[in-house]
């Protein structure tokens, strides 16, 4: 299972200068000790779901952090916000879950990289929910765990997923 390390592109001169990498979660610190310095100023997008794939149950993170924050820590001079991971790419790429736009949660700690990647996953006609300040990632890698969990025990679909009501 990959997941992405994304930078977001602040403006249309930036996009060049954009990143989109899938990175298993186990590498990350390789691709952050490679590639950190590159990051700096930017907006990087934790999409991960940092599970045990040898067992799948449980997530490899502290039982009080995320996946986002030690990414955040460990790259300061970015702007890291925690989004995607509990959505599929089915129901991203159909922009419905059942009869539901999509909804991506967004956290994170920079109001304006917050707004940027808002408008970016607007533009693309989903909804955003702003989950808060990056602490939430951890409740939002649960819910993304349980997804997973639930799919690979085929109790919902891979392209389905959970629908927000707002």
């Amino acid at each position: 299972m990959l997941r992405v390390l994304w930078s977001v592109a602040r403006g249309p001169a930036d996009r060049r200068a954009s990143s989109r990498r899938a990175f298993p979660y186990p590498t990350v610190d390789q691709v952050i000790a490679q590639r950190g310095e590159q990051l700096a100023g930017k907006i990087v997008v934790d999409i991960t779901n940092p599970l045990n794939f040898e067992t799948f149950d449980s997530l490899t993170v502290p039982a009080d952090s995320s996946a986002a924050a030690e990414i955040a820590a460990k790259l300061p001079e970015s702007r890291v916000l925690k989004a995607f991971n509990t959505t599929f790419a089915g129901t991203l790429a159909a922009g419905t879950v059942g009869q539901l736009t999509t909804t991506v949660l967004v956290a994170g700690d920079d109001a304006d990289a917050k707004a940027t990647l808002s408008d970016v996953i607007s533009a693309a006609g989903l909804k955003v929910i702003d989950a808060g300040a990056l602490k939430r990632a951890r409740e939002m890698e649960a819910l993304g765990f349980l997804q997973i969990s639930l799919a690979a025990a085929e109790k919902v679909s891979w392209t389905g997923g959970f629908g927000v009501v707002a």
